[in-house]
């Protein structure tokens, strides 16, 4: 009976080594700076800090990320509600588990001669793909604007870079950008006509951590030493400017030390901490699905799994990172 005892023993060790060694991988979604907390995780150190075993994978678009979470490629996802939203109701077994950025990233950017909201009409406004948050921010202006969407054309032009040399090559007539883009679009004596984080419903999840609810629920040991490490990699890149500009300077591979410090300054006091999701932002994106979703569940309940944050809220976590 001992002799048995010692086996059971011996291999429960074996499955929880297996656990604990189990490899994550972790996309992020593009080259923006709002990517900053996921690349932060690996490159101040956090998961090794935290116990997490993990490869952060980029994976452009929330609809792929999407795709690759479903898929079980990977098992934390880089995402914007809205994409997310639209998944759920889909049927998509997600749960959204903490964020780093609830605000639009953006600034509207147009040719020269675009000077006021009016000018945009007939014009050809460039997103990375239709029903993401690049959708979105260009729907929400347009409305503030008084705008009929129709009264444009929009169009999916794949990522700042490539809608920045759509730009400068006259093949599109606006977008939107984030840092460092929109340095180098002033550079090229563009328009900067609004800052999308004023808008009056500028609360958005914009860089949300998303999972699958099954994976969550055998493996919540493993999401909460990951947001463990989110948010302390969140946190120090809000409060400590060498390593935020560090951090840019090694993933955008961008030697300009003034733009760097732009992109950061127009970040850093941006971030989310605690890494909460912003339930104002989540109502704002649910009722623009809504209009072409009816069947668009409203309780946040159905998008949100809150029950780690709050753990770790109850334990003091957030508080000690932050010294208080």
């Amino acid at each position: 009976m001992k002799k048995f005892a010692l086996i059971l023993l011996a291999l429960l060790l074996i499955d929880a080594s297996r656990v604990l060694a189990q490899s994550h991988m972790i996309g992020y979604a593009g080259f923006g700076g709002f990517q900053a907390s996921m690349w932060a995780v690996k490159d101040f150190g956090m998961l090794k800090k935290y116990g997490v075993d993990g490869e952060v994978v980029m994976i452009p678009g929330t609809a792929r990320q999407l795709q690759a979470l479903i898929g079980n490629s990977i098992d934390f996802a880089h995402l914007d509600a809205v994409g997310v939203i639209r998944a759920i109701v889909g049927g998509a077994d997600i749960a959204l588990v903490g964020a780093s950025l609830n605000k639009f990233p953006f600034s509207f950017v147009a040719q020269k001669d675009i000077r006021k909201p009016a000018d945009v009409i007939g014009k050809k406004i460039g997103v990375v793909g239709f029903g993401g948050g690049n959708d979105l921010a260009v729907s929400l202006l347009l409305k503030e604007w008084n705008i009929p969407r129709q009264s444009v054309t929009v169009l999916q032009s794949g990522g700042a870079s490539n809608r920045l040399m759509a730009l400068s090559a006259k093949a599109l007539d606006a977008t939107v950008l984030s840092y460092p883009e929109i340095s180098e679009a002033q550079r090229m004596g563009m328009n900067i006509m609004s800052d999308l984080t004023e808008l009056k419903s500028a609360d958005y999840p914009m860089s949300v951590v998303g999972v699958r609810r099954s994976f969550l629920t055998q493996n919540r040991g493993a999401v909460k030493r990951f947001l463990m490490a989110y948010a302390e990699a969140t946190y120090q890149f809000k409060n400590d400017k060498e390593k935020g500009v560090g951090l840019y300077r090694k993933r955008l591979k961008q030697d300009n030390v003034k733009a760097l410090e732009e992109t950061y300054q127009y970040f850093a006091p941006k971030f989310s901490f605690p890494i909460r999701i912003s339930h104002e932002g989540m109502r704002n994106t649910l009722e623009l699905v809504a209009k072409d979703t009816p069947k668009v569940d409203m309780n946040l309940n159905r998008y949100l799994d809150e029950t780690i944050l709050d753990e770790l809220d109850k334990e003091g976590f957030f508080k000690k990172l932050a010294g208080k």
